[in-house]
């Protein structure tokens, strides 16, 4: 066996075989350096070497971000994460549909930034856009219905999961239910992601003509018209045979039509209309409704005839009287956006007095932009971990953003040819509605923002 200590000089005479095995193993001890020390950005030899052979739009692009290089503080984001953890701030690795028996290894993915909405209400502040069109839906009804409909618009957000997919008829295996696309609070509670998840339990009740308003939840992607909570307002009208004679499923569909184009006048005017056949899960004859404002052809509403299951569940059904009933549901912010003028979907949540002064109960006018302050532009670039999803990236910067970030965009996406692994690059664009935002808090959430991916299994580039 050959001994050789590195710590003596070698031997200046030496065989053949001897030196070769001195060179091998010295270059076996360097390149085991090398890929074991991590360089200065944290990347081993061989992302070093994917750098180079595909280098990452995100990397030259940073070279135009209208805002400072940034400045990592490492230890300061460890603890940033820290007490996002500690505050609730989810781990959302995982995806797919919640096993309601295992609730013991559950962790709810709602965040602070969501759940500090919850309760807020909108819908129900005075002078608000929102609450402005839901008066005026709501004093149609009532002069049409002759006080026949009744409103409900302070039901509890959090509903079960039975409420808001299986009585309402939403496959087993619809997306969704997956927690990338809900928020659940535990297996079997979620944030409603719709009105008609009280569908039921109001007909239950004994309802049979009832408007429904409330705030909703869905894990969204991030740009001018999506926000993680929205508002719905949720119509049904049930017609009992022994009232109606000869009562038809055409007779349902013909008076659905006739009332919901009469409440579209009353909001925009008189517009060209026309209905396009839909698929809800929950209806049957369904339909969307859309006009012709602004040049352009808009979506209003959804809506069908209910379905039989639906009403059999409530003891309405077939061998119960033979009941029909229809029913519609609508985004108010999407109504709130074309009728006001409004461009942003977050603005609906500003508490500046320049935003809400512009409007007055029972009066729609439009909106009035009064400043416009620069964006700043970040990116971040990833190889992308296991189960992932897209929607977790979202939640993952509205968390550290809040309402900071106006866009995510998806700018730069490969898969390397050897190892499979796909690779994403993602612009995100801050930008404050009320105030100029510093290089240095900008910097600060995208430290955050970095951190947070990479523990969720994101390698960063």
């Amino acid at each position: 066996d050959l001994q050789i200590d590195l710590r003596k000089p070698l031997p200046m005479v030496a065989s053949s075989n001897h030196r070769l095995l001195i060179g091998l193993l010295l270059a076996c001890a360097v390149l085991l350096c090398v890929v074991l020390i991590p360089n200065e950005k944290g990347s081993n030899l061989e992302r070093s070497l994917v750098r180079q052979r595909a280098p990452s739009f995100s990397r030259i692009a940073r070279r135009f971000s209208t805002c400072s290089p940034l400045r990592f503080d490492r230890a300061r984001a460890e603890s940033d994460l820290q007490i996002a953890r500690l505050q609730g701030g989810t781990k959302v690795k995982s995806s797919g549909i919640p096993d309601p028996e295992d609730t013991e290894n559950f962790e709810s993915n709602i965040t602070p930034t969501v759940e500090e909405k919850v309760g807020v209400h909108l819908h129900l502040q005075d002078h608000h856009p929102l609450n402005i069109i839901k008066n005026k839906i709501e004093k149609y009804f009532e002069e049409i219905g002759g006080g026949v409909f009744k409103s409900f618009d302070k039901l509890p957000p959090y509903v079960s999961t039975q409420a808001c997919f299986d009585d309402v008829l939403v496959p087993k295996d619809h997306v969704s239910r997956k927690i990338s696309d809900t928020y659940y609070k535990d297996p079997v509670t979620v944030l409603r992601t719709h009105t008609s998840a009280h569908q039921t339990e109001l007909l239950r009740k004994g309802e049979r003509a009832f408007l429904v308003t409330g705030d909703c939840f869905r894990r969204d992607e991030i740009d001018a018209s999506h926000y993680p909570v929205f508002h719905q307002m949720e119509g049904v009208r049930v017609f009992n045979p022994k009232e109606v004679k000869g009562l038809t499923n055409e007779m349902v569909v013909k008076e659905l039509k006739t009332t919901l184009e009469g409440m579209v006048k009353t909001l925009f005017g008189d517009v060209e209309m026309r209905w396009v056949d839909a698929y809800f899960p929950f209806t049957h004859d369904s339909m969307e409704l859309e006009i012709f404002f602004n040049g352009d052809w808009l979506e209003v509403l959804g809506c069908g005839v209910m379905q039989e299951a639906i009403l059999q569940s409530s003891e309405l059904g077939p061998g119960n009287g033979e009941h029909l009933a229809w029913a519609f549901g609508m985004g108010l912010e999407r109504l709130a956006m074309v009728l006001f003028e409004i461009p942003d979907i977050r603005l609906f949540w500003s508490k500046d007095a320049r935003f809400l002064s512009q409007f007055k109960d029972g009066q729609i006018t439009k909106f009035k932009p009064f400043s416009k302050y620069p964006p700043c532009y970040k990116d971040v670039s990833f190889w992308v971990p296991d189960k992932f999803e897209e929607n977790d990236v979202f939640a993952m910067v509205r968390d550290e953003a809040g309402d900071l970030v106006e866009g995510v965009q998806l700018i730069d996406q490969f898969k390397h040819p050897k190892t499979n692994r796909e690779s994403r690059c993602y612009r995100i664009n801050y930008r404050s509605m009320e105030r100029s935002l510093t290089n240095e808090e900008v910097d600060d959430i995208q430290v955050r923002v970095r951190d947070k991916i990479s523990s969720y299994g994101g390698e960063l580039r």
